[in-house]
């Protein structure tokens, strides 16, 4: 299948096998954060050698993400998720039966390499095989699968370690994951890529890694990897101590907290939403990520600045939360259009390791800042590093040299 022989019945295939394969994605990286107060009884370590597990796993998958979206592109989207999923599966009913913490830090670096293929290729297998028509959409479903995903994982595993024990339940995730590759193995003939045909006037060096380097070191793709870095830095900031930076700063409540940071998320899912009908209906992608990242780093700004009303905090976190979710759909169309015919894989790969990237720099650093008695200065670190964001989608508009042509 092709995007020129696309269907909609296809492209609805296509996008919720892929949709859901990342939102196992998500599900995987939040399969222990739930059960470690479990984990620090039973293998007696602090809450700092459990944070490292998900330290290691981010940095693995970061990583691995380039070198997934080379092989993405060389070996075939389908084999290579098809494979991450399964590494994932294994490694987690693995960590069911760990007798040590020293083994699950080792099974946490191999989920990290299993979730390094899912960006690469999920987004070349959308960008492939999706009409473009619809593409927007598209990688707004694979978002919001993800968010999914991350919701779906605390309940599911703390509601089984209740029943049973914290063993039982990582089990089943493992064997959820299992369940879906076999499903995937028979059902997702879709996904199979298409040979590249080579063209007489093609240059060879095309295909040498010194031509990858020069691609990936271009300044469209390294602005776009800033891109995506400072956003992981904002989002990984609100999720980690927005809450609680909230009830230090406005003397809210622990449950009006939650529920302003919880408002932000769900805000931020209806605005992905929007933002997939957006990105399908305009080419100016760059114009959607310019207001909708200004909008939602004013927005923090006005949460950080705010008196201590409860409705008035929650109702600017909602705002901000929606533009940051409208950006989604029109970041990933941007990296599509400075991406070069059937190197999709590695550049999303490399793109999308500043998500991971963002994710590692920021909770140890606004730790600091909390430490250090200034919420304020938490949420105003957050709206600043939004507004940053906005001169990196400005550059790469002015650099990209050859946009991808779509059609709307």
């Amino acid at each position: 299948m092709s995007v020129a022989t696309s269907t909609l019945g296809r492209d609805v295939k296509v996008i919720g096998l892929v949709g859901v394969a990342h939102g196992y994605s998500h599900f995987f990286q939040m399969v222990l954060p739930p059960i470690f107060v479990i984990l620090k009884v039973e293998f007696d370590v602090s809450f700092t050698a459990l944070g490292l597990l998900a330290t290691l796993m981010f940095a693995a998958s970061g990583t691995g993400q380039m070198i997934a979206g080379f092989l993405v592109d060389r070996i075939g989207a389908r084999r290579i998720l098809l494979s991450g999923l399964a590494i994932c599966s294994l490694a987690t009913l693995a960590m069911s039966v760990a007798q040590s913490y020293e083994v699950l830090v080792a099974l946490a670096v191999v989920v990290g390499i299993g979730l390094s293929v899912f960006h690469p290729a999920d987004l070349s297998i959308l960008t492939r095989k999706v009409n473009p028509a619809r593409l927007g959409r598209a990688y707004a479903v694979h978002a919001l699968c993800g968010n999914l995903g991350w919701a779906v994982a605390p309940p599911f595993v703390a509601g089984l370690a209740a029943l049973f024990d914290w063993r039982t339940a990582v089990a089943s995730a493992g064997a959820a994951g299992l369940a879906y590759v076999a499903f995937m193995l028979f059902w997702s003939r879709d996904l199979a890529d298409e040979p590249v045909v080579e063209t007489k006037w093609q240059d060879p060096e095309e295909e040498s890694f010194a031509a990858d380097i020069r691609l990936l070191s271009s300044a469209p793709i390294v602005l776009c990897f800033c891109y995506f870095t400072f956003l992981a830095m904002a989002i990984i900031g609100v999720q980690s101590f927005g809450a609680l930076s909230l009830m230090k700063l406005h003397g809210l409540p622990y449950g009006s907290a939650t529920a302003a940071l919880t408002a932000f998320i769900i805000a931020s899912a209806g605005g992905v939403f929007v933002g997939g009908i957006i990105a399908d209906r305009t080419p100016s992608h760059h114009v959607t990520a310019m207001i909708g990242t200004t909008l939602s780093g004013v927005f923090m700004f006005g949460v950080a600045t705010a008196g201590g009303s409860v409705l008035a905090v929650q109702a600017l976190m909602v705002l901000s939360g929606f533009f940051l979710g409208l950006t989604t759909p029109s970041r990933d169309m941007i990296v599509r259009k400075v991406t070069p015919e059937g190197k999709a894989g590695r550049v999303f790969g490399f793109v999308y390791a500043g998500l991971d990237l963002g994710s590692l720099s920021m909770p140890v650093f606004l730790g600091w800042l909390l430490d250090r008695g200034d919420p304020k200065i938490v949420i105003l670190v957050v709206a600043a590093i939004l507004i940053v964001t906005v001169p990196t989608v400005m550059q790469v508009r002015r650099r990209s040299p050859d946009p991808v042509k779509e059609s709307v």
